[in-house]
């Protein structure tokens, strides 16, 4: 019996972990659709062209999926499966058509909360606890077709959201193990998500990691972790100074009557009142085209008195 012919539609880190998997496991992968990098973007995880290109597997970036010369070189393939793996663009209705076992993609959270774009940033951003992979059927509306399979993973409170990323890489890999036979063979299971429970997230750009010490400590240390490397960072203005805050803390009540944006020093630390009393603890820092440092260096460099900077024990 001929083995189903599989084609791919992969990005990002979950893209190249789950490729790798289909190989390992022997898949017929019979073309890979993938991005080119974005030249504003870190990346900061292995390429999926290259590692196709390196088993002899065609590649397409960038594919106009709507034109009729491109369906055409898809149906060429002749797809018995499609898989998408980070992908960023909704497959057309009749590329989702063509398949006779389905097709499928692996979003990384649990649906159908966090449907769209950067889920994980947007969960370490929300404060959440909790948040995983999800392999689900392909339909025309994003990340809204029945679930195969999903697996949750932790969010810690200080957690930043390449830590959660990495989680999130390797349950989408283990339900793309357990489910690989099953959507080979065409007997995936499926569950009808609850329209009600679900919630959709935009794009994050970098303009949208700004921040000022008037939001609450909890809501700045939670954009940190969620916007820091690999990602633009969260940032402020300090007078005339564009602040990048990289690592904190939440720490202990402020004096009453404290100001926002009044800092202090502490060992290797900067600490700065927020705007709910809380002190935020900043441990790593960084100056616009300044090396990046702990706070307690950061701050002897910011312009005074905008950010009054006193010595604690």
């Amino acid at each position: 019996m001929t083995a189903p012919r599989v084609v791919v539609f992969a990005y990002a880190d979950v893209g190249h972990a789950c490729l790798s998997l289909l190989l390992d496991r022997g898949a017929q992968v019979a073309a890979v659709y993938t991005h080119a990098d974005d030249p504003h973007e870190a990346r900061w995880f292995p390429s999926v062209a290259a590692l196709a290109a390196a088993r002899g597997i065609p590649v397409t970036v960038e594919a106009d999926l709507s034109a009729p010369h491109e369906l055409e070189r898809l149906r060429g393939h002749a797809p018995d499966l499609l898989l998408s793996f980070y992908y960023r663009r909704l497959l057309p209705e009749d590329v989702l058509a063509l398949p006779s076992l389905g097709a499928f993609n692996m979003h990384g959270s649990l649906l159908p909360a966090y449907r769209g774009r950067a889920p994980v940033n947007w969960a370490v951003l929300r404060g959440e606890t909790r948040t995983g992979a999800t392999l689900h059927v392909m339909v025309p509306r994003a990340d809204a077709g029945d679930i195969v399979d999903q697996e949750s993973v932790p969010i810690g409170p200080n957690d930043p959201a390449r830590v959660v990323q990495a989680r999130v890489r390797d349950a989408a890999v283990r339900v793309l193990d357990r489910q690989l036979a099953n959507l080979l063979a065409g007997t995936a299971p499926r569950r009808a998500q609850d329209p009600a429970a679900a919630s959709t997230f935009g794009r994050r750009r970098p303009d949208d990691g700004a921040f000022s010490w008037a939001q609450p400590a909890r809501e700045i240390h939670d954009l940190v972790r969620a916007v820091s490397h690999p990602y633009p960072g969260a940032r402020t203005m300090v007078d005339t100074e564009l602040l990048y805050v990289w690592e904190t803390r939440v720490g202990e009540p402020a004096a009453p009557g404290t100001a926002p944006g009044t800092a202090r020093l502490a060992g290797r630390e900067m600490q700065v009142a927020c705007g709910d009393g809380t002190w935020l603890r900043v441990l790593r820092a960084q100056l616009a085209g300044a090396p990046e440092g702990d706070g307690a260096d950061v701050a002897r460099h910011l312009p005074l008195p905008s950010l009054p900077i006193t010595d604690t024990p």
